[in-house]
């Protein structure tokens, strides 16, 4: 079973986009996956024709009494639940603060699900934040979606300096995105950042309109648009990250 955190301190990038198409791949793998809408814009839940309400709000939510299970939905995919975004998430950086072990909340609220499911995704937020540190610490995977402009090596540094502050050793996974190769920019600060860091994922997902449609379907890319660029790179993309998850988890093994 892998955690893993959508994430970027930037909004904008494609993150939700990721966020969305990633866990619809992995369910039509029928991998048993579970997406959390954290992010109180609540794109994904949109995404998924589904309300922005969980019952309780964060209160109900954090509350140990109560399982996080009767909170979860079942998509209109087979293999796919959401967790969906609830506006009250504006204030979960103060509830898990007033939690005895703050930074280990959202581990807590995570551990009985991880039985359940092969693939937990979390939207996040664009934000470091106690909420920020909380991903981080649960997740097993970082995946961080990179506008190719002059301010994406900063934003990265920036990710990377938090979590080596605050000792947290969550691998990260940079990839492209919105990527315009018509962009002489674009072109130069790919071509500039892969050249001094290895980790950058190889697949780079393009500026389309064909992500753009999402919102008009209300729908992952891959389940309307198949056979477009943009869905052919989401699935070589997932491709990647899965094979980038079973060579972690041989290392695990092998010790």
């Amino acid at each position: 079973m892998h955690i893993i955190g959508v994430f970027s301190i930037k909004g904008g990038v494609g993150k939700t986009a990721a966020a969305v198409n990633l866990a619809y791949l992995s369910s039509r793998g029928r991998f048993y996956t579970l997406l959390w809408d954290l992010d109180p814009q609540a794109a994904s839940t949109f995404y998924f024709r589904m309300q922005a309400k969980v019952r309780g709000g964060i209160s109900k939510l954090l509350n140990p009494e109560t399982p996080i299970e009767s909170r979860i939905s079942e998509s209109q995919y087979p293999y796919l639940d959401l967790l969906p975004a609830d506006p009250s998430y504006r204030k979960l950086d103060l509830a898990l603060d007033d939690l005895l072990r703050p930074k280990k909340g959202l581990s807590r609220l995570l551990k009985p699900l991880t039985a359940d499911y092969d693939h937990i995704f979390l939207d996040c937020p664009p934000s470091l934040s106690l909420l920020s540190e909380n991903i981080f610490r649960a997740a097993n995977v970082l995946l961080v979606p990179i506008i190719p402009t002059t301010l994406s090596q900063r934003t990265l540094d920036q990710l990377e300096e938090f979590c080596q502050k605050h000792r947290i050793k969550t691998r990260i996974m940079p990839f492209f995105s919105m990527v315009d190769r018509r962009k002489k920019l674009h072109r130069e600060v790919i071509e500039t950042m892969r050249s001094v860091r290895s980790d950058i994922l190889k697949t780079e997902i393009p500026y389309a309109v064909a992500v753009e449609e999402m919102g008009v379907h209300q729908a992952p890319l891959p389940s309307f648009g198949r056979g477009t660029t943009a869905s052919e790179c989401f699935e070589r993309l997932w491709r990647e990250v899965r094979r980038n998850l079973r060579a972690m988890s041989e290392e695990k093994a092998a010790g």
